[in-house]
């Protein structure tokens, strides 16, 4: 499945799930402590005219400051999809699903 970054008389582009995920991947990864978590449904992304909505389930590290762990990843996320595929990013929603330990 894909979806569509931009539609013109030309033609279109299209970036498919596999390649948001790795966009969100590697940009929750950059953040230390703070991984995606492991298991079915992980993120969900949405893209919708020209405008984007995350949706994370995150594990992070026991110790941690949670608020400010996910809001390093609410940031890094909206700058890698505003950034890779120049939307306006409405908002990331990051729930801390998990603890892990060091």
């Amino acid at each position: 499945m894909s979806r569509v970054l931009v539609q013109e008389s030309g033609g279109s582009v299209r970036v498919s799930e596999v390649a948001l995920t790795e966009i969100v991947r590697r940009a929750v990864s950059s953040v230390e402590g703070a991984r995606l978590r492991k298991g079915r449904r992980r993120l969900g992304v949405e893209l919708e005219g020209g405008r984007a909505r995350a949706e994370l389930q995150l594990a992070v590290e026991y110790g941690r400051v949670l608020p400010e762990v996910s809001a390093a990843v609410q940031e890094r996320v909206a700058d890698a999809l505003a950034r890779m595929c120049d939307v306006e990013v409405e908002a990331v929603h990051v729930t801390v699903e998990e603890l892990d330990r060091p």
